[in-house]
């Protein structure tokens, strides 16, 4: 599954256009070793691409880079026909939660041994790192992250007498009340926007669902669980979203650009929509990470991003192995987070964005990022999402633990392996 929270992140960089076509390296060295590189179509820009080519290949002249972009949609299929040996590249760009699926065909290299003794495993962000962890194994090496902060209208804030963005709950909850007043919406947040619901469960020490044995159970039920859509519930009612709507029905960026929203929960890159919207709101526009119950540290987020992986049946898997140590390792992770305003792997690197204000909330955020449910069928639960409905039957006064409960049993058996 294309993990949605990128397509808004990736806008924060030059957007570029290569196509479907590979991206090489110049003439080839005589005897050299071709190594094939999945990535996903505007993951990373061509002036990323080409310096990292050109220093890579400079460094190891026995070697050439083939890069060929792939289109998130329908790539599921595509990859696992690669992992069958159907015109298999050396490496793939995957997104982080999809990892589980493709270990599940068995055509995955174990790359456990090189995330410990190369790349320091022990200090990646736990949202990268633990999708790509299966049964003990490490197939997928974390690449970068992105994952939503509050963007919030400066301007709104000083007339409110807000001075400082809050760092706890309880200071989040009485300012957007100030905020909620005059003909503005302290926040706008909709209905169904439950990537964001999940932070708050996870905040509470709950979970979306649980590994029993072999099984997974849909664990929305559980009373940590019922908190954080408490908490939810609470927020969602200091503004005008719609409880029967994510947050792309309208657009959040569109309503936030009429310029009587104080806050929305987003990834950075939206900004750029909203200015273009409303050219009056440049430079009012500020950011901060989702707060926690604590000022110590921030609010749980769902973290998205991309992980590489190497296929068993690769021609050259040794040498794809080199390539994503170097994609992962320091030098080039923080010229990755420098060029796309990524989050990068771990997070001692993120010191490179602390100039940017966006990319440094989301690090900050990062620190507290997880995933989905790590199970191969996760994906059969988001193509028709029983969290949603559940949000809104709750948000609309229908009893929250019978809701949960239903919502757990679908969730419960769309995870049921067949």
């Amino acid at each position: 599954m294309k993990n949605r929270i990128l397509v808004g992140a990736v806008a924060l960089a030059s957007a570029f256009a290569l196509g479907g076509c590979g991206l090489g390296s110049g003439p080839e060295a005589s005897g050299s070793k071709k190594v094939t590189i999945w990535l996903m179509k505007d993951s990373v820009s061509a002036d990323f691409l080409e310096r990292f080519t050109e220093a890579y290949q400079a460094e190891h002249p026995s070697v050439e880079l083939e890069f060929k972009f792939q289109s998130w949609s329908g790539i599921g299929p595509k990859v696992i026909g690669a992992l069958k040996g159907k015109d298999t590249p050396d490496v793939i760009e995957v997104g982080n939660t999809q990892v589980a699926q493709y270990a599940q065909s068995g055509g995955l290299r174990d790359l456990t041994l090189e995330s410990v003794r190369d790349l320091g495993s022990e200090e990646w962000l736990p949202g990268l790192a633990d999708p790509g962890s299966i049964d003990g194994m490490q197939y997928g090496i974390p690449w970068y992250a992105a994952n939503r902060v509050v963007i919030y209208n400066k301007e709104l804030f000083e007339q409110a007498g807000i001075e400082n963005p809050p760092k706890t709950r309880d200071e989040w909850i009485a300012d957007s009340q100030l905020l909620n007043r005059n003909g503005n919406q302290g926040i706008y947040l909709a209905g169904q926007n439950w990537y964001v619901l999940a932070g708050f469960i996870w905040d509470e020490g709950g979970e979306l669902a649980l590994e029993k044995g072999s099984e997974w159970e849909g664990a929305l039920d559980s009373p940590a669980a019922l908190r954080g859509m408490d908490f939810y519930k609470e927020l969602q009612a200091l503004g005008d979203g719609p409880k029967n709507a994510d947050e792309e029905k309208p657009p959040q960026a569109d309503v936030f650009a009429e310029g009587n929203v104080a806050q929305i929960i987003s990834v950075p890159g939206s900004v750029a929509q909203i200015e273009k919207q409303n050219p009056e709101l440049k430079g009012k526009l500020g950011f901060f990470p989702i707060p926690g119950k604590t000022a110590e540290e921030p609010g749980a987020v769902f973290t998205g991003g991309s992980d590489l992986i190497v296929p068993a049946e690769a021609d050259q898997r040794t040498e794809g192995i080199e390539v994503i140590k170097a994609l992962a390792g320091r030098t080039w992770q923080e010229e990755l987070a420098r060029t796309m305003s990524y989050v990068p792997n771990k997070p001692g690197l993120a010191r490179v964005v602390v100039g940017q204000e966006g990319t440094a909330a989301m690090a900050r955020g990062a620190t507290k990022g997880r995933a989905t449910p790590n199970s191969p069928q996760w994906a059969d639960v988001e193509a028709d999402n029983p969290i949603k409905p559940y949000m809104t039957a709750v948000l609309e006064g229908g009893d929250p633990q019978r809701e949960a409960k239903k919502a757990s049993e679908q969730i419960t058996s769309k995870l049921a392996v067949n």
